[in-house]
């Protein structure tokens, strides 16, 4: 049986002007059209050749020799080419883009982005795409705690977080107790990963080791304070919404920060305000 949205290998059983038909035996039932332009000069009746077999633009079976991004189950980077009356429309390297239905969006499209997306059979059984990744990412990944990885953030839950593919394939999670910066759909960042849950899945900071994130938070602090003209016009003491807002930072990673700056002598802390102290 020929499969839609795979390669198989497949015999010539029949020659026409316009192209070969190719099918798994000669009395098989199905057959595709590989079109004539894509035919090596050297293929005969009865000789094999590998193709990958999608839709065209009228719904039927057809074969290619060319290679598309992304095959059925697999999760690949797409460009949006379109966004019409049924979904966005993403190049995958074939003549005929592939659909993405609006039902199978995560946030709004934007024509001539980039997302990451899964390839599926739908239920008329045509190819399609889809952003909802969660149920299709491995929970295998060869990491360990405190390892640094690279993440795409594909969808954002007010109650959970920022789900993150990892390597584009495997599972893995900002609480949201740890999201102290806004992230958006499409954003790739650099993530330290500070679990790994019995189930396979990581839990993702995006801060560095400690001693690490405080040499970098406090450089940043002290930036920030630049940038008020050298007079920050609130304290450690301030409310964590405050500090987060102006900051990007929780209440105790602005602390730590200040500290530092204090003990190097950079700034002096003031009853409403923290100044530079070392200009």
């Amino acid at each position: 049986m020929i499969e839609i949205g795979k390669w198989q290998t497949l015999k010539v059983i029949r020659s026409k002007d316009f192209g070969v038909y190719l099918a798994e035996d000669k009395g098989a039932d199905d057959a595709v059209l590989l079109p004539r332009k894509q035919v090596p000069d050297d293929l005969k009746a009865g000789g094999e050749i590998r193709v990958f077999v999608y839709l065209d633009s009228s719904d039927r079976p057809i074969a290619t020799v060319n290679e598309p991004l992304i095959t059925l189950g697999e999760i690949a980077k797409l460009k949006v080419q379109s966004v019409g009356n049924i979904g966005a429309f993403m190049n995958w390297g074939l003549e005929k883009d592939i659909l993405m239905p609006f039902k199978e969006m995560v946030g709004k499209v934007r024509e001539g982005k980039e997302y990451l997306v899964y390839m599926y059979m739908d239920k008329s059984n045509r190819p399609c795409v889809s952003m909802r990744l969660y149920d299709h990412l491995s929970t295998d990944a060869p990491y360990k705690k405190g390892d640094t990885v690279e993440g795409y953030v594909y969808q954002i839950s007010e109650k959970f977080g920022a789900f993150v593919a990892v390597d584009n394939k495997y599972q893995g999670l900002v609480p949201k107790q740890e999201l102290h910066q806004k992230l958006r759909i499409g954003d790739v960042v650099s993530l330290r990963v500070s679990e790994v849950r019995e189930d396979g899945k990581m839990n993702l900071s995006l801060q560095k080791l400690s001693y690490q994130q405080m040499e970098e938070d406090s450089e940043m602090v002290y930036q920030a304070i630049l940038a008020f003209d050298g007079v920050l016009p609130f304290t450690d003491k301030a409310s964590p919404a405050v500090i987060e807002r102006e900051m990007g930072l929780s209440k105790n990673a602005f602390k730590r920060a200040v500290g530092r700056l204090l003990k190097e002598g950079r700034i002096e802390i003031r009853e409403k305000s923290i100044v530079i102290t070392d200009r």
